[in-house]
């Protein structure tokens, strides 16, 4: 017998459906380009050797890192999506370290480059960065492309404790984070935010609580949910392989999720469930499965626990 899960539909408002239904059945891809920023806590303004659990390698494709011009890997990002998922339509995704850590009119050259390259085929600009490395000024460039584009910048909050943020060398406290939403209530950016749960010295009651902090800013949209996971060049990777801590296996994930995404408002949209490093970086948790089961495995156990999205929301 057939479940929802087959049709399309699953227990929660997920990104795909809602590119589907925005723009009308046709295939919506990401394509990552890398502008060679760095980051403030990796080039010594803040501090060195960015937050402990990142090595900004294992996010970014190779067809991003090794090709030099923005031109090129926007016409290389589109041509392996047309050819390997048959998209149609674009959205240039600004990924690796902190998009918004330039001079102003530096970001508006290089948006402007990227954007440029397939206008008429071009729908979005997508931006992640950090909650200390935004101001008015940037915020009014990102909001000035809102008439032709769809604007998601996307900003890590990570955790919402200072206590977490201090220990994983993050450089940014949570305070940053809440004023720079203030900054933005009612900006025409779509908002997105990311967070990851798992540091072990955080109980499940704490994580849980990410789900209030989310909720209370009407003007987020989009969430992407990770689980922590040690990669290779890390801090936090070199500390694991000397003594090794407490991750979620997928069935504890599962389990966790099928709490969090009940209490998370019904409106959000999920860009994604769980996050995960290439297989030559990723130290742990190997779950044994590759990226597409993953996702398989952990929406067949939500559907299984009868989740549904935002049905433990009290607004």
């Amino acid at each position: 017998m057939g479940t929802l899960l087959d049709t399309g539909v699953k227990p929660y408002n997920h990104y795909g459906a809602y590119l589907k239904e925005k723009y009308a059945g046709q295939r919506v891809f990401k394509v990552i380009v890398d502008g060679n920023f760095t980051c403030p806590n990796r080039d010594g303004s803040k501090g060195y050797g960015g937050c402990t659990y990142c090595n900004v390698d294992s996010f970014t494709p190779d067809t991003a890192r090794k090709i030099p011009s923005m031109r090129e890997q926007v016409e290389n990002g589109i041509a392996r999506a047309r050819k390997s998922y048959g998209a149609e339509k674009f959205v240039i995704y600004f990924q690796p370290n902190t998009n918004t850590y330039a001079p102003t009119h530096l970001l508006k050259m290089m948006y402007d480059e990227a954007l440029n390259v397939c206008p008429e085929h071009t729908v979005g600009l997508s931006v992640g960065t950090r909650p200390d490395c935004l101001d008015f000024e940037k915020i009014a460039l990102l909001e000035s492309y809102t008439d032709r584009y769809d604007v998601d910048l996307e900003m890590g909050m990570e955790s919402i404790y200072n206590d977490t943020l201090e220990r994983i060398n993050r450089g940014c406290l949570h305070d940053e984070f809440i004023n720079i939403m203030k900054m933005l209530e009612g900006s025409k950016l779509e908002i997105c935010v990311h967070t990851i749960f798992g540091f072990p010295w955080e109980t499940e009651e704490m994580m849980l609580k990410y789900a209030d902090e989310i909720n209370k800013q009407p003007h987020i949209k989009f969430v992407k949910l990770h689980h922590l996971h040690i990669v290779e060049g890390s801090i936090m990777g070199a500390k694991y392989k000397r003594e090794p801590f407490k991750l979620f296996t997928i069935q504890e994930y599962t389990d966790f999720l099928a709490k969090f995404i009940p209490l998370l408002r019904p409106d959000i949209i999920i860009q994604r469930i769980f996050g995960i490093a290439d297989r030559e970086l990723l130290i742990a948790p190997n779950w044994g499965f590759p990226k597409s089961k993953i996702q398989t495995e952990i929406d067949k156990g939500l559907e299984a626990r009868g989740v549904k999205q935002g049905s433990a929301y009290q607004g």
